[in-house]
């Protein structure tokens, strides 16, 4: 897929098709990263159907499907407690409804951005390895919401 078809997708499956309320979620989430951050969206918002069984986004009805919100730099990584982590200090579990207290920090956005959205949305945060191994490597798709070259002061 490209990043154009990727964010397509996007837009019309997670923010019914309007490109206002995308931007709006984009600008509540560089309003409260760290500098530095680059924030990439993987899953079904990307690709149009889960991995498990194929099954297309809100399959089980409208906004029953999460947006999986990856955070790539080290100070996201700090924001993490120690027990947040499949893999210490590379890449944390998600911040969600299951783990609400390993990223303290981030819980307002995460409640900015359901509220906006209508639907969960789960935060981790990895480094760029993690992202190159899983994304280009095992050709699990994702698409770059926010770089690092796209924020203020860069």
């Amino acid at each position: 897929m490209t990043e154009s078809e990727k964010r397509a997708n996007v837009v019309r499956l997670a923010f019914g098709g309007s490109d206002e309320r995308f931007e709006e979620f984009l600008r509540a989430i560089r309003e409260d990263i760290p500098e530095g951050t680059r924030v990439v969206l993987r899953g079904s918002a990307v690709t149009g159907c889960r991995w498990k069984d194929g099954a297309p986004f809100d399959a089980d009805g409208p906004g029953t499907s999460d947006l999986d919100l990856t955070l790539v730099g080290d100070a996201v990584i700090g924001l993490f407690t120690v027990t947040g982590f499949f893999v210490p200090g590379m890449h944390s579990r998600p911040l969600s409804d299951d783990d609400p207290d390993i990223a303290p920090d981030l819980v307002p956005l995460r409640e900015t951005l359901m509220v906006m959205t209508g639907r969960p949305v789960n935060i981790q945060a990895s480094r760029e390895l993690v992202i190159h191994v899983r994304g280009d490597l095992l050709g699990q798709p994702y698409l770059v919401l926010i770089d690092d070259a796209d924020r203020p002061g860069n």
